[in-house]
């Protein structure tokens, strides 16, 4: 796993040194042992988990600000997808960690415990329900909903100039005709996941002012 791991985050082009690859690990191992009782997700085999979840969680790295202390929202986290693997590569970014599910939310609390990760936040509510302390530069969804619910529920947790960024397999082109009017679509770069051989791509939104 250690290996696929390496080549994973040199093929991004991520400055990862030997201590956040050892916290991207441990994650995984968490994953994996939760994983076994609490049915986190349908990937069973820890290699796996390496490319499918967190190598194309930390490829959106790419694409997202480059700022200090950005302030990003991952909507129905599940296993802490992508946020956990961004806060582990961003220490300085604060994330909050949004799933209604309580035993996914009692897992991400406890991943943030083991990892010491001092920038996440864990909240168990529905987004519809979330009342947030400040808005967010991103906010990010890897499996939440269609583009245009998930543009209807967070839109407004968005700060002024910030982004809505949805992780989406195909190109999504029926849900890009179903956006509303008032949020404009900045761009749909394809995303290239290392070891991972299908069609991965960024919708970044901005809403527009009213």
């Amino acid at each position: 796993m250690t290996v696929a791991l390496a080549a994973g985050l040199s093929a991004l082009e991520l400055d990862a040194d030997i201590a956040t690859q050892a916290m991207l690990a441990q994650y995984i191992a968490l994953l994996d042992k939760w994983n076994r009782t609490h049915n986190l997700t349908a990937i069973r085999d820890p290699e796996q988990m390496v490319t499918h979840h967190l190598l194309d969680s930390l490829a959106v790295l790419g694409h997202l600000p480059k700022q200090a202390h950005l302030r990003v929202l991952d909507i129905g986290s599940g296993g802490g997808l992508p946020g956990i693997p961004l806060a582990i590569a961003r220490q300085d970014w604060r994330i909050v960690l949004l799933d209604s599910n309580h035993k996914k939310a009692a897992f991400l609390r406890q991943a943030a415990i083991e990892l010491k990760l001092a920038n996440v936040e864990v909240c168990a509510v529905r987004v519809q329900d979330y009342i947030a302390d400040f808005l967010f530069d991103v906010v990010i969804s890897r499996a939440f909903s269609d583009l245009a619910t998930f543009a209807a529920v967070a839109r407004r947790l968005v700060a002024r100039g910030g982004r809505l960024v949805a992780m989406k397999g195909l190109f999504p082109h029926e849900e890009l005709r179903e956006l509303p009017p008032d949020v404009l679509v900045a761009e749909v770069p394809a995303i290239r996941v290392p070891g991972l051989d299908v069609q991965r791509h960024l919708v970044i939104m901005e809403p527009r002012a009213p």
